[in-house]
């Protein structure tokens, strides 16, 4: 049997966490695999959790990940990293934009945003990749490329061949905003 490989992406919503899973969807496609996608929008219109399943490999019969079988979080906003971290398997990777957005409880003043979360998520998964997802897209030209900077840190750990991932990003990318899509993703890839 082969193996099922599983992605988990998770956000808020407005983040571009759909499009990177259309993105690594294509990717897995061109390369020949099979691949099922879910998408949960929750309340994503107005800042709420946004998570994508997606997973790949010779033949994949259900597109929900089971609990406890995420090789790869990959995740757009620390606080939700955390709430996810539970399903990741044992010697799971993560990556995670450093980004923080106050949940309405936190914008509210109900409660204060948790510290540290970045250094708890290395201490339970030494194979984390953290990422100044905005900082990298500000410098491409662009905030709302922070996905796409996201989707080349992601490419580093995941062994496809870079051209899938620019034919992709070509396809699912509107042209007026390609070329700045490309520049994050080439600063994405930089990042270790």
């Amino acid at each position: 049997m082969s193996k099922v490989n599983n992605i988990l992406l998770a956000g808020v919503g407005g983040q571009g966490i759909l499009l990177a899973s259309e993105v690594i969807s294509e990717v897995m496609l061109m390369a020949g695999l099979d691949v099922k996608k879910n998408e949960i929008h929750g309340m994503s219109q107005r800042g709420g959790s946004v998570v994508s399943h997606v997973r790949y490999g010779e033949k994949v019969y259900s597109s929900i990940i089971p609990e406890g079988e995420v090789d790869i979080l990959f995740s757009f906003e620390v606080l939700e990293t955390c709430r996810y971290l539970p399903l990741l398997r044992k010697n799971g990777r993560v990556v995670v934009n450093d980004w923080k957005i106050a949940p309405p409880s936190v914008a509210l003043g109900k409660q204060a945003y948790p510290d540290n979360l970045i250094e708890s998520i290395r201490l339970q998964f030494p194979a984390t990749t953290v990422v100044s997802g905005l900082d990298l897209a500000l410098e491409a030209g662009n905030s709302k490329a922070v996905n796409t900077v996201l989707l080349g840190a992601l490419s580093n750990i995941l062994d496809f061949d870079r051209e899938l991932w620019l034919t992709a990003l070509r396809k699912m990318i509107p042209e007026r905003l390609l070329e700045v899509n490309l520049k994050a993703f080439d600063f994405g890839c930089q990042v270790k």
